[in-house]
């Protein structure tokens, strides 16, 4: 690696078993290599992320296709890299966070894909940041097991699934490594110690360094992405174009943007993936103050198959395969239950959601519980056949204008009180969890993270903003909005009882949904006392 550069990086989080072997000076110092040469950069993307929203919440800018990148979408030759070893076939994805216990299960689950997640499956708490880089460690050397409480010993298996790590989003900083004071990019804090520690190791078992990139929200966020890629490569003497990266799709300025994120990394992309609530939330985000036109019903109501969010999925099919990429589906949230009945209904559902993918094109799916892997492959196995994916269904027959992307109002449906007592409820119930270090959280049969938190509060947010009507005429003010916060706590905590943070979660819920502003739950000041506890 090039020599060490003139600084001093600082860890302030507490030692843990093993640790050490994460945190050795070499690893942090390419960290530090590689957050010093981007640092800048990043923070004016970030800048510029902010005032474009400013530009869009005002009406001063008209959300496009960017003109000055036409000849990039209007240039037919161009294709992204062929598919590395080990992602050629994703029919099945499990996502989850990178506990000991996950780690084994999803490797094991016969899912083709394990999305290992620091970012929204995660709480990133220096504990959970940490071991799980020890996970992966320990999994890519075949060294790792988990004993359950009635003694049962789980191992990886013959055939696990290829990892796919996900790191945290530009937007986020790693506050337990400094550097000269400053805190280090999250993104970079991730990315960095798992490909110093197990690049080399996964390209001598056939396999390679895979990422999953979260919260892009232009062509230029991928272009630094694909600026790290280089550098890191070339630190650690390995061949240009070895590291893929699948990018998540979940903003609405993203969706504009497909075909130039697919050419700024091409030669280390694999695809795209469709992120179902983060780019809802992408949309109130950016649309809060254009009225009524943007106000969505019941977060249960927004399916795949509203005319704004078909619209970007089969944009996203067509813009992949196109290039030779690979497109990758939607979450299928829901967890087996003991009671049959919900099962049947709820399977059939899943069924009926990969159908739909299956059919239009997509190569993959998402599933978030290992009781799920059967179905989804069952469907991609029927239309598949013998076939790794559908790269040749290159559906010329979508055509999407922008219009389409934005036409949020044909999603219909109705907000209920039903709706808005439950987003109040799930959002307690996860932030609660989340503040006690668990960022990936069965709720009422679904496997929720840090995303539902954001779309959860922040529709209700919306709803008080345009005084939405409910189902009976009443509109929803911020003052009833208060009296069902106080009706679900009550409910909340003779559930969780007296080791719960629900004071805290009461908080955060309180600060970004029914004031002014629409701050992420992850810039309050419960969280940022949070990430200081440093547990």
């Amino acid at each position: 690696m090039a020599d060490k550069l003139n600084y001093r990086i600082e860890v302030t989080g507490p030692a843990g078993d093993r640790f050490a072997e994460i945190l050795t000076p070499a690893a942090l110092d390419f960290v530090a290599k590689l957050d010093n040469t981007f640092a800048g950069r990043r923070r004016e993307l970030l800048d510029e992320r902010r005032r474009r929203r400013e530009r869009l919440q005002a009406g001063e800018e008209q959300l496009d296709f960017l003109p000055e990148t036409r000849r990039i979408r209007d240039d037919e030759s161009w294709q992204i890299a062929p598919p590395a070893p080990g992602l050629e076939d994703r029919r099945v994805e499990i996502t989850g966070p990178t506990d000991r216990k996950m780690t084994v299960n999803a490797l094991n689950s016969g899912a083709k894909v394990w999305l290992a997640d620091f970012e929204d499956a995660t709480s990133p708490t220096w504990h959970n940041v940490v071991d799980g880089q020890l996970n992966l460690f320990d999994a890519i050397r075949r060294n790792i097991d988990f004993t359950t409480e009635a003694g049962k010993r789980y191992a990886i298996g013959d055939e696990p699934a290829t990892i796919v790590a996900r790191p945290r989003g530009w937007h986020l900083v790693e506050k337990h490594i400094r550097i000269d004071g400053r805190p280090v990019s999250a993104s970079l804090v991730d990315f960095g110690l798992y490909f110093f520690h197990n690049a080399r190791q996964l390209l001598a078992r056939g396999s390679g360094p895979y990422f999953y990139l979260p919260k892009l929200e232009s062509h230029l966020e991928a272009r630094l992405w694909n600026d790290v890629f280089l550098l890191a490569q070339q630190e650690l003497g390995i061949p240009r174009g070895t590291i893929r990266a699948t990018v998540l799709i979940e903003t609405i300025t993203a969706a504009f943007e497909m075909d130039e994120i697919l050419y700024e990394l091409r030669e280390h992309v694999a695809g795209l993936n469709a992120g179902r609530w983060d780019y809802i939330f992408s949309v109130i985000k950016n649309f809060s103050s254009h009225g009524a036109d943007f106000v969505l019903p019941d977060r249960a109501q927004v399916t795949m198959t509203v005319p704004f969010m078909r619209a970007y999925t089969e944009l996203l099919v067509r813009t992949c395969h196109r290039r030779g990429a690979h497109a990758i589906g939607g979450m299928a949230a829901f967890i087996p239950s003991k009671d049959p009945d919900t099962n049947e209904l709820a399977l059939r559902k899943v069924r009926q959601d990969k159908e739909r993918e299956a059919g239009d094109g997509f190569d993959g799916s998402w599933v978030a519980h290992p009781g799920l892997v059967p179905v989804c492959r069952e469907v991609f196995d029927g239309v598949l056949g013998g076939w790794p994916n559908q790269l040749g269904k290159l559906r010329e027959d979508v055509s999407v204008a922008a219009e389409d992307l934005l036409d949020v109002a044909s999603a219909g449906g109705e907000v209920t009180e039903t709706g808005v007592r439950a987003n109040i409820n799930v959002a307690l119930r996860y932030v609660d969890s989340w503040l006690r270090g668990t960022g990936a959280v069965a709720i009422h049969n679904l496997m929720e993270d840090a995303a539902t938190a954001e779309i959860a509060r922040c529709q209700v947010w919306q709803w008080i903003r345009n005084g939405t009507k409910l189902e009976d005429g009443t509109a929803l003010t911020r003052e009833l909005a208060a009296e069902f916060l106080e009706d679900e706590l009550a409910k909340v905590r003779a559930d969780l009882g007296p080791a719960s943070r629900l004071a805290d979660a009461h908080a955060i819920f309180t600060e970004t949904a029914l004031g002014e502003k629409l701050p992420s739950f992850l810039t309050t000041g419960a969280y940022a006392r949070y990430l200081t506890d440093a547990r």
